[in-house]
């Protein structure tokens, strides 16, 4: 299986390389970000394009793909909702609308956020507009799309987030995380199992459209099982 990730360098996406790495049956991994990873492997191409809204480029090197985990984002803390609807609804179809020209049998997997809101008329701003680009996502013609709506995420194997407030958060948070899990496993996972979760509904699709926490969990739970096994 051949796979793009676009926001390889963030938090989520930095799991998902470092699962698609390691995965068997994928073959290419092809990286589109601003900024290059750093990594060097066999099977990583790496497309560092300052101008994600303009993919014409590089369009060349993006057909022949069967999935895509779109990890970009950013939170919307300090912005107006015209400015998170440019990054998070504006900047997803720019992207997304191209792949699915030069892509048609693509598995699109979009990262949302738990909370998110379908109905788009919610009070909380940044639910509406993610629930407006789940929608749009949706009518868009890939050969399917899933929407991923995560609770809190536990960074494994190293994994840091660019954003050094997130990191020292983290850290805090790490002791408790097994007691959350224990008492929230419908809020709670990590990296490992939402990138492994990504990769199993990229290879063989979902029963659903969004999948929330308890979903994710589930999957990523048992792909882990199947790899030990």
């Amino acid at each position: 299986m051949k796979v793009i990730i676009f926001g390889a360098t963030g938090m989520i996406g930095q799991g998902v390389l470092r699962e698609c790495l390691l995965d068997p049956q994928i073959d290419r991994v092809t990286v589109v970000g601003r900024s290059a990873t750093g990594q060097k492997h066999p099977k990583l191409r790496e497309l560092v394009h300052a101008d994600l809204e303009d993919l014409a480029p590089i369009a060349g090197e993006l057909a022949g793909h069967e999935a895509c985990f779109y990890c970009l984002g950013v939170s919307s803390s300090g912005m107006s909702e015209a400015e998170y609807t440019r990054v998070t609804y504006d900047l997803t179809l720019k992207v997304a609308r191209p792949l699915a020209e030069l892509n048609p049998n693509m598995t699109f997997v979009y990262i949302s956020g738990s909370g998110a809101d379908g109905s788009e008329r919610g009070r909380i701003m940044w639910a509406r507009v993610k629930g407006k680009i789940e929608n749009a996502l949706r009518a868009l013609p890939f050969r399917a799309s899933f929407v991923f709506r995560p609770g809190f995420i536990q960074p494994m194997h190293g994994i840091r987030s660019r954003t050094r407030l997130y990191n020292a958060f983290y850290a805090v948070l790490a002791p408790l995380y097994p007691l959350w899990k224990l008492l929230f496993p419908g809020l709670v996972t990590n990296t490992e199992q939402l990138a492994r979760a990504m990769i199993a509904v990229g290879r063989d699709g979902a029963a659903k459209y969004i999948l929330e926490t308890r979903d994710i969990n589930a999957i990523g739970q048992r792909e882990l099982a199947a790899r030990a096994a």
